[in-house]
């Protein structure tokens, strides 16, 4: 069976993310996840690629915890952040990540440091080889030893002891919010350490603790300047203007000197960088949104001494950036960004703001340049393609990447890409991509919602893997509707707090243009998202019966009740407005009005850990829909959040999703998928 065919090997295939390039340019190395021996979860190992793309990528760690998030020193040695238990003590059961470290001669890892609640994030100087550590620390004194004695104690992990002692495991907060996507917030603080350069067989205390937090807010990025001089940090901050709400504020840390460099209402300033000279430090400035102002981003920047003033290094709106990288020219970065069903790869000039597209297709991340500037490596991927490692030269235009030899690998494609093109009601270009099985035709279409709103369909997705319809005789309809990225800011603008209008009739228009062609079958489609694509799969629902199923997962309901118990609310609001004072948007544009217009049958998806999109929503659909006799089921897991992510969680997940289409697609008779 190939990789699609069958959901036993699908979610056996090893997938790769993130990329770690050595200082001296000669060693890259990547994260990849495979299943665990009783295939229950996945663990992740370190591998090596080589850059010149001459050898086959080796495996260079092995642990049942895993290893994950790596990055070289200047000597060559390789940092990695691991819950393997130190063979030199005592194993805890529930061991935090730590960091280790492989050394470049070989041998044996060795943990190197423990800190707080576990390493949550590091970072090491290219230069100096310090060590910037994230981590979580307790807000109150930690408990005294009960044995009287006045050794040293770690505070995290004695208040930690205390409170699973206790069986306690209530949070008191003080401000919002109090979670995140899957997690609770609190107790503790986000802090960082800085550690000096690993001189012995264990990181020394840090020299400089940075406390950017109060208990309750969230460290977002930081960047460290390759001489460990300075670090900067994006930190969330109570904004003044909304006692519920946060913007994040950009600061430079140099030891005990605290500088606010970005702090403005209705912006966030993140994703900070540093260039490897030290001189630029740069970061994305996000307009918060607004109804009908989608967000847009603006780059900076200014010298990392502070001594001139802030520069516009792409005026706002110009691209939808996800990435911002240095580069050895003193003068330019590298951002990527998503355009027209792509994300490529930009060069730009910090002085002059020019742009040279490097790359023709695919979406592009984890971008890393040699010191000396003579090559790019990074991921690329595409609807058609998984991660890959590709190395590019930085000073062509338009090109086409050099592969280089992975740690994965996946089947051929059980079918084919094409682009589907359409006008919206307004005159606006649309467009989609069609993945196409083998075969003649017709073939029964589904059309797949993407989230966001604010992305694209232009790279892989494990999660919602059009070739495993396409290998079961589907064609998949990948559409970019209005508030998709990579197509202009009136493109997000127009329907930013107006969900229900233009992007529902853009979907439409895709649809028919796609039914337009003769290998497709109008007479059996079906429409699926998720997130903002679950809104999209229930407005369609309330709105057409020309499809013959709908699966909607971690959808939108009731937009007042999402909005009001969402992980992040004030991020909706913005959008939205206020739920009382803007009271007919939400009625307007909410998709539970509908329900006694929906017939068409609907698989319900929900994962009860999900912060984001709360169960409340996925449970009112349901009890909806059962109320008012619509045909539908409820695929509920107890333990999974936003995405569905245990790998016999996802076999349920597209067991069951395959098994109602073909009933009310196909015309198959029902048949109950196992373990159900």
């Amino acid at each position: 069976m190939s990789t699609f065919d069958d959901l036993d090997t699908f979610v056996a295939t090893r997938r790769q993310a993130g990329l770690a390039l050595s200082p001296d340019g000669s060693r890259l190395v990547t994260t990849v996840a495979e299943l665990s021996p009783d295939a229950t979860r996945y663990v992740t190992a370190i591998w090596e690629i080589d850059p010149r793309g001459e050898e086959p990528a080796r495996r260079l760690t092995r642990s049942s915890q895993g290893e994950s998030s790596a990055a070289f020193a200047p000597d060559g040695d390789l940092y990695f952040t691991s819950g393997r238990p130190d063979p030199s003590a005592e194993a805890a059961e529930d061991e935090p990540a730590a960091l280790w470290v492989l050394p470049r001669h070989g041998g044996e890892s060795r943990q190197v440091l423990t800190a707080g609640e576990g390493v949550a994030a590091f970072a090491v100087a290219r230069d100096s080889g310090h060590v910037v550590v994230a981590t979580t620390v307790p807000v109150g004194e930690a408990p005294e030893p009960e044995d009287g004695s006045e050794e040293d104690v770690d505070p995290a992990g004695a208040l930690r002891a205390a409170r699973t002692k206790a069986g306690v495991s209530a949070r008191l907060h003080t401000r919002y919010p109090v979670r995140f996507w899957d997690h609770d917030l609190g107790p503790g603080r986000p802090q960082i350490r800085v550690h000096d350069p690993l001189a012995a067989d264990r990181l020394a205390p840090p020299a400089v603790v940075i406390d950017p937090l109060e208990p309750g807010q969230r460290l977002r990025e930081y960047a460290v300047a390759p001489d460990g001089s300075a670090v900067a940090v994006a930190v969330d901050v109570r904004d003044p203007d909304d006692p519920a709400a946060v913007r994040i504020r950009l600061e430079l840390r140099r030891g005990d000197q605290h500088e606010v460099v970005a702090d403005e209402p209705d912006v966030d300033h993140e994703r900070p960088t540093i260039t490897p000279d030290g001189r630029w430090l740069l970061w994305i400035r996000e307009r918060h949104a607004r109804p009908g102002r989608a967000p847009a981003h603006t780059l900076l920047a200014r010298t990392l001494d502070g001594s001139g003033d802030v520069v516009t290094v792409l005026d706002e709106g110009r691209l939808t950036l996800q990435s911002v990288v240095g580069a050895a020219d003193p003068d330019a970065v590298y951002v990527t960004a998503d355009e027209q069903g792509h994300a490529p790869v930009f060069r730009v000039s910090v002085t002059t703001g020019e742009i040279t597209r490097l790359t023709r297709s695919g979406a592009y991340t984890d971008v890393v340049a040699t010191p000396e500037g003579g090559a790019l490596y990074a991921l690329r991927s595409a609807p058609d393609s998984p991660p890959t490692a590709v190395r590019l030269d930085p000073y062509a235009a338009d090109q086409d990447p050099t592969l280089l030899p992975g740690a994965t690998s996946v089947d051929a494609l059980p079918g084919s890409m094409t682009e589907v093109t359409a006008s919206g009601e307004d005159g606006a270009p649309l467009r989609a991509w069609l993945a196409l099985p083998e075969g003649d035709g017709p073939h029964p279409l589904l059309v797949w919602i993407h989230g966001g709103p604010f992305g694209s369909w232009n790279a892989w997705t494990w999660r919602w893997n059009p070739w495993t319809a396409t290998a079961r005789g589907y064609a998949v309809l990948l559409p970019d509707p209005r508030l998709s990225t990579g197509y202009g800011q009136e493109f997000m603008d127009v329907s930013t707090g107006a969900w229900g209008g233009l992007p529902y009739t853009d979907l439409m228009a895709l649809t028919d243009a796609a039914l337009a062609r003769d290998d497709l079958d109008a007479s059996r489609t079906a429409a699926m998202g998720g997130s903002f694509g679950g809104y999209m799969a229930n407005w369609v629902a309330g709105h057409t019966d020309r499809f013959d199923a709908i699966v909607t997962h971690a959808s939108i309901w009731h937009l007042d009740g999402f909005v009001g118990t969402t992980d992040g609310s004030y991020h909706w609001t913005r959008q939205w407005g206020d739920p009382i004072a803007d009271r007919e948007r939400y009625d307007e544009h909410s998709p539970h009005r509908w329900a006694s217009s929906i017939t068409t049958p609907m698989l319900v998806i929900h994962g009860d850990k999900d912060y984001r999109v709360p169960i409340g929503e996925g449970l009112r659909l349901w009890y909806d829909l059962q109320r008012r006799g619509v045909e539908s089921q409820f695929l509920y897991f107890p333990d999974e959040n936003h995405w569905v992510l245990k790998p016999g969680d996802v076999k349920v997940w597209y067991s069951t999703v395959f098994a109602f289409l073909a009933h009310h697609v196909l015309g198959e008779d029902w048949a109950r998928p196992e373990l159900v």
